[in-house]
């Protein structure tokens, strides 16, 4: 099974992230493809270089590097959601004559198509949050 997965709700928020990140371990486990993972909304602070949760807390942005860089997943943060809330990525912090890209290891910036392109693609899609 081919599958697309949305996250729009924040890790700090709400446990859709989580829940999230589990489904896709739990996906990949079995043997399932992810296609594409796709943070949209309040979903892009996931993305975030530098949000640092107290030490009892789960770093689910660490977490999410990890996986990207054990399976070679594609995740995806919607720039439009980004731009709003000041997350940039290298090319666009030099665009934008800003100082520092703020996206963590293995998360790239990119339009919205990409969320359709990967919900064409697969098999399911899947909305957490």
């Amino acid at each position: 099974m081919k599958y697309a997965v949305q996250v729009n709700a924040s890790p700090y928020a709400s446990n859709a992230g989580l829940n999230a990140y589990r489904f896709i371990q739990a996906a990949l486990a079995a043997e399932h493809q992810i296609l594409r993972v796709f943070f949209y909304k309040e979903g892009i602070y996931h993305a975030f270089r530098y949000a640092n949760p107290p030490d009892d807390e789960l770093s689910i942005t660490q977490h999410w590097s990890a996986l990207a860089e054990q399976y070679g997943l594609d995740l995806v943060v919607c720039i439009s959601a980004a731009q709003r809330r000041g997350l940039l990525c290298a090319d666009e912090a030099v665009r934008q004559d800003k100082q520092d890209d703020d996206t963590a290891p293995g998360f790239r910036i990119a339009g919205l198509g990409q969320w359709l392109e990967a919900t064409l693609l697969a098999d399911r899609s899947i909305v957490f949050g």
